[in-house]
């Protein structure tokens, strides 16, 4: 099976507005005390994937807080679960991974989605590994982020543009949604009221980074 490699090194965002507290307590607090995988671009991030998953999602929107095992691109039939127009980022959560499933393609045209990229503090409190329930989350009212903010991108770059920026043994936060899957959680991407999904890379550091998407027909 060969790979998806990220060859396109991208720039992230350096877009820090003004934005609402989204929590009383500051993530920059929490020193991260992890192995990081400083990864060059032909590092084939899906190698490590796992075969088996935890079980512990409850049915909700909720923060998941863990460290990066792997990222796998859509199609990925070496990994366990493969998925087409997903990319998926497993996520250690006490010893077991959980499947971050992140959309990257739309199933109607136009099939490009949207990204955009923000630094802002991590909403919902310090990172703390595990699966916080009663997470909220709004692009607009919680980060200041609106429609037009954000570029159409090819399922290719998206997902080389996202890996590219995640590194193996980092911790990180996702925002999605647990439907009778305990061991998944899917709609990262802008969803409903303060039930949006994202990615938050360097969720414990004074920076935190925000990839967020959305598809073509949505505009708020």
């Amino acid at each position: 099976m060969k790979r998806f490699a990220a060859l396109l090194l991208f720039a992230c965002s350096s877009r820090s507005p003004d934005l609402p507290d989204a929590s009383d307590d500051a993530s920059a607090d929490v020193v991260a005390e992890t192995s990081v995988v400083d990864a060059a671009p032909d590092v084939d991030k899906a190698a490590p994937c796992a075969a088996t998953f935890g079980s512990s999602l409850t049915d909700a929107f909720a923060r998941l807080d863990g460290t990066v095992l792997a990222v796998v691109p859509p199609n990925d039939q070496a990994c366990a679960m493969p998925n087409s127009t997903h990319l998926v980022i497993q996520v250690l959560v006490g010893g077991e991974a959980y499947r971050m499933v992140v959309d990257v393609h739309s199933t109607f045209a136009p099939y490009d989605v949207l990204e955009d990229e923000i630094d802002a503090r991590l909403a919902g409190g310090a990172w703390a590994e595990g699966w916080h329930a009663g997470a909220s989350l709004d692009y607009v009212a919680t980060l200041g982020v609106h429609s037009d903010a954000f570029v159409s991108m090819t399922m290719d770059d998206v997902v080389a543009k996202i890996t590219s920026q995640i590194d193996l043994g980092s911790r990180i936060s996702v925002f999605a949604t647990s439907q009778s899957s305990p061991s998944s959680a899917h709609l990262v991407h802008r969803n409903a009221t303060n039930q949006d999904g994202a990615i938050v890379i360097h969720p414990d550091g004074a920076t935190p980074h925000w990839i967020l998407i959305r598809f073509a027909e949505q505009t708020f």
